[in-house]
């Protein structure tokens, strides 16, 4: 590391770290040097080129511009004095002239409009330039403005596009004063390949760039216009952005992303424009009981107006109702005819609450989440061989890599922050190795792209392995210092070699040596993958591979190295953890250990744990359908929509003696309630969340909950209260501290901790440490410190095409939508950009059928059918369908395959066999 550097700054005497420039170190020292084309923001690199940050250097004829200078030893700067403020006034003179009066629609507290008021610049002694030439106004995008009127040519937007995002929509046309930002090849903004993750917009410093909320008649184009503001979690995928709210007269105006440890400031569409569902009228204020004259549970409900059905009611009715329902089952016929769903959605704290409500009430474990239908199989190879369920690496790890395998997953729609380290790591020069059924955006970044047929991934990766062990390019130190196993493994995998493989997966054998290779010789590689690899009847196997193949190489426990199953919700890592999983008890405990069952006797004041695993989602809805379970306490899940053959699912739910659901909308799930319990979004609650990057952070209430609606950690007190449980909770805070009693994952990780540093990762190894992004390192948590190779052998999917069925379904979710729709599909932005559900297919697909891009098709499997609008997309192969599972009037779920792997307890929601058919008019008109 290069020696520090010493100089004098305004007469001072200072210290330079490597790198550091000029402006860095005066802020460092407490100056704030005026700047406009430098944004204070990792990922960004200054450009120097707008001059409003200049300062004197001793012995030099010009002024030089701070944000790109690095000081050199002995080095004398003045920042204060007269001629470099002088200079600097100049230039915000020059720019004020060209910007439109404070009247027009751009930005009045924008970051140009400080430093001008700092420099007390509030006029310009100069014309402005004639910019006829230049297009102003564009409100061609829902979520953006755009006003070249006030561009002062910085740069930002085309570094924050095309390096932070590397998304590469926006360049600079024309020269000189005539140049102005073009997207695309100068298409409108709304109609250019703009994913609108917003980060032009945060980075403009004049408003030439704006959220449209902020020019809304409220706001008047008035960035500064708002009355707090509250940093807390983004609510959606498992990255974990941190993300500051903006808050105007009790309600959320526009959000910006900030310097957390995941996302550095970066956000997606669904970050920044996707916070308004809160705001949505359709939001429960009120508890509601189902109305004794109602019709059947939910299969009758009419779509357009589901509240007729229940009347509203007091909390202490509706909980007394909630609770004695529960609780007559219980007494009647015992405590296994009630089970439980609870949430990715909420905090740590509730999690563990709903999971112990359900085990100390009820005396039982049949109590899951969202997790069995994502990445359960990961958990249970990652349990079995690694001893952890949790990554092994952060994602921001990829920084240090080499090579970097992307496999089922698709970031760049799903985890687009994540997205973005991955293309910056392409962009240095790293190999990335994108492998997937489905062409996606990640593959103009890759070094290669596999797209292989569907539910051959042991087929693909076995023959991977097979190369690297008969060319003998495994990692022998490391297996033989880390690993047990591998002798059996060895011999195994010999009878995969790749130019057999290659007759199954669809992809030529020279290829996958390459491919094989390529990791092998890497001195540091990760492997990212999605529920493309785990929603699968050999999920488990998938997942196993994946262990295998980094175990061989060696490339665990290193810097740039490890294992990173990407996480789906904002709090499924953190709800696993805290043991909202039917065979474990928090901190992934075995319930069969006959010592966690003593110490959680002890922790909860007596209560005996029952020794047998619990039933997980797929198990629960079957034991309902055979009269097994009479009664459900569900919060923040939507089995209605996400449970596989959902009309098996919405039938069982309609036998139900009694449904209690808690959440913030009438889901599809809700519609079958016998109670409704209206909860507090994420952004009106407080707090600990935990990413996919075992980073525990805290989500801060922004507003209050609408109406009566209330924090689900009360709303479970309460119930747990009237079901006979003595339960004394004053907050999030005491209830942390209790898990904390049970989880070595929280060992040195305290509520202060989180509160005071924003984010720490588990495991931490002392008070003052951030946490360890790469484990095992030193061993492993299984015996002896042994990761373990366990073989797979190629496992067809469950259902095969046949002439009836000839063509392959796969499902999964867009940029703009997440989970089951109800939160983003009420989010005004995301459901103007994808407002209804479309099949992307072929477009030769689609001439074979007779349909046109738009019109109409439908998909029928052994299951069920359902009727949707086509989408040409070349990125999915001829043979296959691409459906979105967000929108109710078309589910995906009616189509998919129930089957469950067998390890991991998945269904596989990735590969159904289905017959797609022009739908004709009249079909559509009957439906």
């Amino acid at each position: 590391m290069a020696d520090p550097v010493i100089f004098k700054l305004d007469g001072q005497t200072v210290t330079a770290r490597p790198g550091e420039t000029i402006w860095q170190v005066a802020k460092r020292q407490g100056t704030t040097i005026p700047h406009l084309c430098y944004k204070d923001s990792p990922g960004y690199r200054p450009d120097g080129n707008c001059r409003s940050c200049m300062v004197a250097i001793d012995g030099e004829r010009t002024l030089a511009a701070s944000c790109i200078r690095t000081p050199e030893d002995g080095m004398e700067v003045t920042t204060q004095g007269a001629r470099e403020t002088q200079a600097r006034r100049m230039v915000l003179e020059l720019l004020t002239a060209d910007q439109p009066d404070a009247t027009a629609a751009h930005d009045r507290g924008s970051h140009m409009r400080e430093v001008a008021d700092q420099a007390e610049v509030t006029d310009s002694r100069f014309p402005p330039l004639d910019t006829a030439h230049v297009p102003l106004l564009d409100d061609s995008h829902v979520a953006m403005r755009v006003n070249l009127d006030a561009c002062i040519q910085c740069g930002l937007c085309v570094r924050a596009c095309r390096e932070v995002q590397v998304n590469d929509v926006i360049g600079m046309a024309g020269r000189g004063h005539a140049a102005y930002p073009v997207f695309d090849m100068d298409d409108p903004m709304g109609d250019s390949t703009c994913v609108a993750c917003g980060e032009c917009v945060q980075a403009c410093p004049t408003g030439a760039l704006m959220p449209a909320s902020v020019l809304d008649d409220q706001q008047r184009g008035d960035s500064s216009d708002f009355d707090t503001e509250v940093k807390s979690i983004c609510p959606f995928c498992g990255v974990g952005c941190q993300v500051s709210m903006k808050v105007k007269d009790g309600r959320i105006a526009y959000v910006d992303g900030i310097d957390g440890p995941a996302n550095e400031g970066r956000l997606c569409v669904k970050g920044r424009f996707g916070f308004d569902y809160i705001h949505h009228p359709h939001r429960l204020t009120k508890p509601l009981i189902r109305r004794d004259d109602a019709p059947d549970k939910g299969l009758n409900v009419d779509p357009s107006n589901p509240w007729t059905h229940f009347r509203e009611a007091t909390w202490e009715e509706a909980l007394d109702r909630a609770a004695h329902g529960l609780g007559d089952l219980r007494s009647y016929y015992g405590g296994r005819s009630v089970a439980g769903f609870g949430s990715a959605k909420c905090t740590n704290e509730e999690a563990y609450l709903f999971q112990k409500l359900i085990r100390q009430a009820f005396g039982h474990n049949n109590v899951d989440h969202c997790t069995r239908l994502c990445h359960a199989s990961s958990v249970a190879a990652l349990m079995e061989n690694v001893g952890s369920g949790a990554v092994t690496a952060g994602f921001r790890e990829i920084e240090n890599a080499e090579v970097a395998i992307v496999i089922g997953a698709n970031p760049a729609e799903n985890h687009p922050v994540a997205a973005t380290y991955f293309k910056q790591f392409a962009q240095r020069g790293g190999q990335l190795i994108v492998i997937d059924p489905r062409g996606q955006a990640m593959a103009r970044h890759a070094s290669h792209m596999l797209q292989f047929r569907p539910g051959t991934d042991v087929a693909l990766l076995n023959g991977m392995m097979n190369v690297i062990v008969e060319e003998k390019l495994y990692d022998r130190q490391y297996i033989e210092g880390f690993t047990e196993g591998f002798f059996e493994f060895r011999d195994h995998i010999r009878a995969f070699p790749p130019e057999r493989m290659a007759e199954i997966c669809g992809i030529d054998a020279e290829t996958i040596r390459d491919v094989a290779r390529t990791f092998a010789r890497a001195s540091r590689a990760m492997i990212f993958w999605g529920m493309g690899v785990s929603q699968h009847v050999h999920g488990t196997d998938n997942a196993r591979c994946l262990i295998s193949l980094a175990l061989l190489c060696g490339q665990i426990g290193r810097p740039g190295t490890g294992l990173h199953p990407l996480r789906g919700q904002n709090n499924v890592q953190g709800a696993s953890d805290a043991g909202l999983i039917p065979h474990v008890m928090p901190n992934y405990q075995s319930v069969e250990d006959s010592e966690v069952r003593e110490l959680f006797r002890h922790i909860w004041g007596g209560t005996e744990i029952d020794p047998t695993p619990g039933m997980t989602v797929v198990e629960i809805i079957d034991a309902i359908y055979r009269g097994e379970i009479k009664g459900m306490y569900i919060l923040g899940e939507n089995p209605a929509m996400s449970d596989p053959d959902v009309e098996h699912a919405r039938k069982a739910l309609a036998q139900l003696d009694h449904l209690v659901v808690q959440d913030i909308f009438l889901t599809e799930t809700a519609n079958f309630a016998d109670v409704i319990l209206p909860a507090a979004a994420f952004p009106e609650k407080r707090g600990t969340v935990t990413n996919t990057n075992r980073q525990v952070q805290m989500g801060r209430a922004a507003v209050d909950p609408p109406g009566a609606a209330r924090p689900d950690w009360e709303i479970v007190v309460d119930m747990a209260n009237r079901l006979g449980l003595d339960w004394d909770y004053d907050g999030p805070r005491s209830v942390f501290d209790e898990m904390k009693m049970s989880m070595r994952n929280l060992h040195h990780i305290t509520w202060n901790r989180v509160e005071s540093e924003g984010s720490v990762t588990f495991p931490a190894m002392s008070r003052d440490d951030p946490g360890r992004s790469v484990m095992f390192g030193e061993g492993f948590p299984r015996r002896a410190g042994r990761a373990k190779f366990t073989p797979a052998r190629v496992t067809p999917p469950a259902e095969a095409p046949s002439e009836d069925y000839p063509m392959i379904l796969i499902t999964g979710r867009q940029l703009e939508h997440w989970h089951t729709g109800a939160m983003t599909r009420r989010a005004s932005v995301l459901d103007q950009i994808e407002p209804a559900p479309t099949c992307s297919m072929h477009p030769r697909t689609l001439k074979r059928l007779g349909v046109e891009p738009g019109g109409q098709v439908r998909l029928t499997s052994r299951r069920g059918s359902v009727t949707v609008d086509a989408r040409s997309d070349r990125n999915v192969a001829e043979d296959c369908a691409f459906l979105p599972f967000a929108y109710v009037e078309a589910a995906a779920n009616i189509l998919t395959n129930p089957t469950l792997d067998p390890w991991g307890k998945i269904p596989e929601f990735k590969y159904s066999a289905v017959r797609v058919e022009a739908a004709s008019d009249k079909a559509v008109a009957a439906e």
